[in-house]
């Protein structure tokens, strides 16, 4: 595993930029200056300090449209592109006024007519007319937002490696599934296998639970401890090179019963409208129609997000009805795709994938086994 920073490949970084420059065109904005982390790594494709949680906006990475020029915050050259000059990086500040100065230094900044940002705070927003007198300060996220909802050929291909390291995650996590395992123990493989790959910050660290069979979207309560029968998810997700990457599925811990395979086979044709539904020019709101057309309960949690750096367009989810019908899915989006059927005193079946929409219909990015063909096959 090296140690150096790199910064992502040159033709990943090109192909963003286009898009990027497209909807710049698209929303008449001159530069766009951005904070949040994933337009910050979209633009510049220099790899970012990884922080928990939130923070406040601040200029992190400014975009010039007529000429290409990208200023960036850092404090180091290490994994910064050949594109970037070492003379537009600029440093952290304490005193606002020291980034207002930064600012104003962008060739053509007072001559500005509208420029993006993806989030404001009060002070910066007297601040940044300073740096831009002649300006406009409007929204860039929805221009961000349309860039980033559909992938070019090379995020497709970066992708795939995460989803390469989620796989040998989750492959751990089944290895160790036996009568007697803990979650703590079984979700610990399914860390350690990820760090192993090269990834030390996962998606998320709840790999492993024993399903609720009193309630459904619950883990079982108790000790934790699986017991014979017992229906298991094991969810594998990663930020790798920036790019998210999820794949979950649901074992039996022993011989499934009868019932179980039941479930499973309800989890199958749901699967399948799912995937029907994933097609260029329909809207969304379909992946909602499939749960209620296979009979099934819809789940708390999004039915699907877009998946690349961080969490895109869309989000589907009951809560968000109306816009999951006036959001038409498009040729290269690529979706995490949940499936979700309970049963009571049985527990429940989850599975997730990454769907990539293409013109001939959906593909499953994933290779992982769809475990319950063995229990129903």
């Amino acid at each position: 595993m090296g140690t150096e920073i790199e910064a992502d490949g040159r033709a990943l970084r090109v192909s963003r930029r286009e898009r990027a420059l497209a909807q710049m065109e698209a929303h008449d904005l001159d530069m766009l200056v951005l904070g949040r982390q994933a337009n910050v790594r979209y633009i510049s494709g220099a790899p970012q300090l990884w922080v928990v949680g939130t923070r406040p906006f601040g200029p992190i990475c400014e975009f010039v449209r007529a000429t290409g020029e990208i200023h960036l915050n850092s404090t180091w050259d290490e994994g910064i592109p050949e594109e970037i000059p070492h003379e537009n990086l600029y440093g952290f500040a304490w005193n606002p006024m020291t980034l207002v100065g930064i600012l104003q230094n962008i060739n053509g900044s007072e001559s500005m007519r509208r420029v993006g940002t993806d989030a404001l705070t009060p002070m910066f927003a007297k601040l940044l007319p300073m740096a831009f007198p002649n300006a406009e300060l409007v929204d860039a996220e929805p221009a961000m937002q349309a860039a980033r909802r559909v992938k070019t050929p090379e995020e497709v291909q970066a992708l795939r490696r995460a989803l390469l390291v989620a796989e040998k995650g989750l492959a751990a996590g089944v290895a160790a599934l036996a009568p007697g395992a803990t979650e703590g123990t079984l979700a610990g493989a399914v860390l350690q296998a990820e760090a192993a790959g090269g990834v030390s910050t996962p998606a998320t660290q709840d790999a492993a639970w024993v399903t609720s069979k009193q309630h459904p979207w619950r883990r079982a309560d108790g000790d934790g401890v699986v017991r014979e029968g017992d229906l298991v998810a094991l969810s594998a997700g990663v930020l790798a090179d920036g790019y998210v990457a999820e794949v979950a599925r649901t074992l039996p811990a022993g011989e499934p019963t009868d019932e179980a395979g039941l479930v499973y086979r309800r989890r199958d044709e749901l699967w399948d409208r799912l995937l029907d539904a994933c097609r260029p020019g329909l809207a969304a709101s379909g992946l909602l129609d499939a749960y209620e057309q296979a009979g099934e309960r819809l789940p708390a949690m999004p039915v699907a997000h877009g998946l690349g750096l961080g969490f895109d367009p869309p989000v589907v989810t009951p809560a968000l009805r109306a816009t999951a019908e006036a959001d038409i899915l498009e040729e290269g989006m690529v979706v995490a795709l949940t499936a979700y059927v309970w049963e009571h005193g049985v527990g429940a079946v989850f599975t997730r994938d990454a769907v990539l929409i293409t013109a001939d219909g959906p593909e499953v990015m994933s290779s992982a086994p769809v475990y319950g063909e063995a229990v129903h096959g």
